[in-house]
């Protein structure tokens, strides 16, 4: 009898990403927010109840957390973890595949231009403004790469004096990482994301550094982003 090794549970996680419908799902869902179905719904081209019956699979299988509010289902992505694979799992494919298809109309290239430039991966900063942040963290002595990637005791005392708090939990037993390197897809360099990049990113999402454009995951860098980020951290955009 053949031994189980995980094949049987792979399988069905991967069935959960092989229909189309649940992969626009998942993409959309790393911008970070809660969806509700009928947003979900609009954005597949699919009808609210066959969205429905894709998002009770995507919940069923872990990939996806809801909660209610009235007659409003909102679902996003299960955890941090869950991104960084969707995120991971999208970048193979592409670069499996030479790349993303050419865009299919202007609307579709000007949304890609915009996320390339700035954008969202799930809750920290993404394409070349993420890209240029992680390059100054590094470049300044913030966070060291030498055994591992970690925030150094001068990136600490950075954050303390920017008013920037790590989560209690940051790099503790069942936390998450602290800092941690995820691959750009448009950049095809590292950005970085765990709790560091997270509390960069609402940082300057609460600070109006960055606004969000439109309901995508693209991001716009403010006047007042861009002369904080070039005070602080050398970049300039």
């Amino acid at each position: 009898m053949p031994q189980d090794h995980g094949g049987p549970a792979l399988a069905a996680f991967a069935a959960l990403l092989a229909d189309p419908t649940r992969a626009v799902f998942c993409s959309a869902l790393l911008d970070g927010r809660a969806w509700t179905a009928g947003e979900l719904a609009r954005t597949a081209g699919v009808a609210p109840s066959t969205a429905s019956e894709h998002l009770s699979r995507l919940v069923a299988g872990g990939l996806l957390a809801e909660e209610r509010q009235g007659r409003h289902r909102y679902v996003r992505l299960a955890t941090p973890a869950v991104a960084t694979l969707l995120e991971d799992l999208t970048a193979f494919a592409e670069a499996s595949h030479g790349g993303r298809p050419a865009p299919r109309n202007l609307r579709e290239a000007t949304r890609r231009s915009a996320e390339a430039r700035a954008r969202t991966c799930y809750d920290h900063l993404a394409g070349g403004l993420g890209v240029a942040v992680a390059d100054a963290l590094l470049a300044r002595g913030l966070v060291t790469a030498e055994a591992g990637l970690a925030v150094t005791e001068r990136g600490h005392a950075w954050l303390a004096a920017q008013s920037i708090e790590l989560p209690p939990r940051a790099g503790r037993p069942g936390g998450r990482p602290v800092v941690r390197s995820c691959l750009d897809w448009t950049e095809r360099r590292s950005h970085l994301g765990g709790a560091l990049g997270a509390v960069l990113f609402r940082t300057a999402l609460d600070r109006a550094w960055v606004e969000r454009i439109g309901s995508g995951r693209a991001l716009r860098v403010t006047p007042d982003g861009g002369r904080a980020l070039r005070e602080l951290l050398g970049v300039e955009l």
